[in-house]
């Protein structure tokens, strides 16, 4: 009986829910923000941006195009592709902070409005630490075009 309370306790969101871990999350951000302005360095003149990676044999494209700007924030839509075999293509909205250098996804493949935390289950079924997750996800596929090799301002002195 004892144990069949616990697991009931540890179904219990409001007994054991998430708890964002800030200082990871602005770290992740930051990292992201520095990422996207090394694989882009065009953005902040608000020009759109692509360059090729090797996906095992295939040959992909990531764009980032401008979607608004202002003196502090700027926000790019980030993609791949064409279509990958396996699924669909990564496709990104990230919201850029200048003054606070930190790069923050706001929406991913049509998916907004990530909170902080979600009570788990819910009705849209999202993981607790969803909006951690997709800031993770951006950050790993940012790392992967870096170690490619990658960058705007490199292809386009290529193309000359």
């Amino acid at each position: 009986m004892d144990r069949r309370n616990d697991m009931i306790r540890d179904m219990n969101p409001k007994e054991h829910g998430y708890n964002i871990d800030l200082g990871a999350h602005m770290a992740e951000c930051d990292a992201n923000y520095l990422r996207v302005m090394k694989l882009f360095p065009q953005l902040r003149e608000r020009a759109p941006s692509a360059f090729a990676v090797n996906l095992g044999g295939r040959c992909a494209q990531v764009s980032a195009e401008v979607a608004e700007s202002s003196r502090y924030t700027t926000v790019i839509r980030l993609r791949q592709s064409p279509d990958a075999p396996w699924g669909a293509n990564p496709e990104f909205r990230v919201r850029l902070y200048h003054d606070a250098r930190c790069a923050e996804v706001i929406e991913y493949q049509c998916a907004k409005h990530f909170n902080a935390v979600y009570p788990y289950p819910n009705a849209g079924m999202r993981q607790r630490d969803e909006k951690a997750q997709v800031n993770r996800l951006l950050g790993e596929f940012l790392a992967f075009c870096l170690r490619q090799g990658a960058n705007a301002a490199r292809e386009s002195l290529l193309a000359t």
